[in-house]
């Protein structure tokens, strides 16, 4: 045992309700957060339309520093030392990026864990975004403002979460409510987000996006700052406090099946993350965007996207309510089964959008909705409920790490989804979404087999809490 003493918790106020019944420092760190994920997906709409329409063709890429020993490094990795065309490699960056978004907050939590202490490391955090946001206005800094939005990401996103469960008691019950308004702005923003940033870059010039992105996210940083003393204060972690329960040979069975379910969730999320890479630059030419004659902007797919996935978060949380009324409620490897197959027929939407339009005209938009309503009610089965089975099934001594390790499987993903990308130019549309969609399916008939096989392991309550 340490004799290190425990520091003091920060001052928690039950009374403070001054912001929507919560306390102050949530509606700081909910703009906060908001502005940030402004800037960060206003700057993800734009980066594959803005490599393949400018940054990678000559006069420009010949001006990125350091772009040689990237592009060697990614031929070398995704394409067996062969060039590649414009579109494959914008693709495989935007699956670097993609990918790495999700490793760094293990990084930022470990410097704020070991190192500057939560606040400072947010600070750090919005700094290189910010700095990051900025830099993408010069080709010459292409590379230095991706690592700067990718360390910058990491600092802010996962500590910024983390803080507001600092802001109650453990008592305090709140906190569940606390975090679906804390995601209510996020999801605002992630609409809002491409209206704003893709109008400016697509219709005045690709820097006034980015540029606006910047400013978002210097908002974010003012918000925060200016709230700082409404908020916990950084605490010391304190070393060597007890002893932890060594893991039962069950717990050790149920984190195996856990981190074999990765691979086949990532499969099975190929469909939506490749929304931000080969969807925006195929739909534009094979659908048409023109409405009471005005063609709307290819970075509106993504706010379109967002809006139709709220609205299916919402219809789906609305569903299981009602249908737990009268049935019995499925459990989460059902939910995510079931999910996983709406996705995959979501893509044959797509293949159908190729098909309509081998022609040469356009396939109608129907076939587009089509394809976000399907896809997004199957990644409201998906995504959150894994996230529920993960927190549910895994050994309480290992939670936190289980957590982090379950992100992994969208870095996974996104890596696999800037591979995939590059074969839009070279495969037909049909056989390109008809591939999606037999990844999808056949990750959906693994979870199935993991149902028969490990449900025990997976609902060894038959659906009921796990008991610490």
């Amino acid at each position: 045992m340490s004799t290190t003493p425990v520091p003091p918790a920060p001052d928690l106020n039950p009374n403070d309700r001054a912001f929507l019944g919560h306390p102050k420092g949530l509606g700081y760190i909910a703009f906060a957060e908001a502005w940030e994920r402004f800037s960060y997906y206003g700057m993800q709409t734009l980066l594959a339309l803005y490599m393949t329409k400018q940054l990678l063709l000559p006069g420009h890429v010949e001006k990125i520093a350091g772009f040689g020993w990237f592009r060697e490094l990614l031929e070398k990795y995704q394409n067996g030392g062969e060039t590649m065309s414009v579109v494959a490699l914008s693709s495989a960056i935007v699956g670097f990026y993609t990918g790495s978004v999700y490793l760094t907050p293990i990084l930022g939590g470990f410097i704020a864990d070991h190192w500057l202490g939560r606040t400072k490391t947010i600070i750090l955090g919005a700094l290189l975004m910010t700095v990051g946001h900025f830099l993408m206005a010069f080709d010459v800094s292409f590379l230095a403002a991706i690592f700067c939005l990718l360390i910058g990401v990491g600092c802010f996103k996962g500590n910024l979460a983390s803080q507001v469960g600092e802001l109650y008691a453990p008592s305090d019950l709140r906190r569940a409510d606390a975090f679906q308004i804390y995601y209510l702005f996020i999801n605002a923003a992630v609409i809002i987000s491409p209206f704003v940033t893709g109008t400016l870059g697509e219709k005045v010039a690709w820097h006034w996006g980015f540029g606006a992105a910047g400013v978002g996210m210097v908002f974010g940083l003012i918000i925060y700052l200016a709230g700082r003393k409404h908020l916990p204060a950084s605490q010391p972690v304190p070393r060597g406090a007890a002893e932890k329960t060594p893991l039962t040979g069950a717990e050790w069975k149920s984190i195996c099946v856990l981190l074999l379910l990765l691979p086949v969730l990532a499969i099975g999320a190929v469909g939506n993350q490749e929304i931000f890479n080969a969807y925006m630059l195929w739909v534009p030419d094979h659908v048409s965007l023109v409405f009471f004659g005005w063609t709307i902007p290819t970075t509106w797919l993504v706010g379109i996207d967002a809006a139709v996935s709220v609205s299916a978060l919402l219809g789906v949380v609305s569903f299981w309510r009602y249908w737990i009324k009268h049935h019995k409620e499925p459990n989460e490897v059902t939910k995510i089964t079931l999910g996983l197959f709406l996705s995959a027929l979501g893509q044959v939407c797509l293949a159908g959008a190729a098909h309509a339009s081998a022609g040469g005209a356009k396939a109608g938009f129907g076939w587009v909705l089509g394809f976000e309503v399907l896809n997004s009610i199957g990644f409201a089965n998906v995504f959150p409920v894994g996230l529920a089975m993960y927190v549910r099934v895994s050994p309480k001594a290992v939670a936190g790490l289980i957590m982090g390790i379950y992100y992994l499987h969208l870095s996974a993903c996104s890596y696999l989804v800037g591979k995939l990308g590059g074969y839009v130019e070279t495969m037909s549309g049909v056989n390109f979404w008809l591939m999606h969609a037999g990844l999808i399916a056949t990750a959906a008939v693994i979870m199935l087999i993991a149902s028969k096989t490990a449900g025990r392991l997976l609902d060894p309550q038959g659906g009921k809490p796990v008991a610490a």
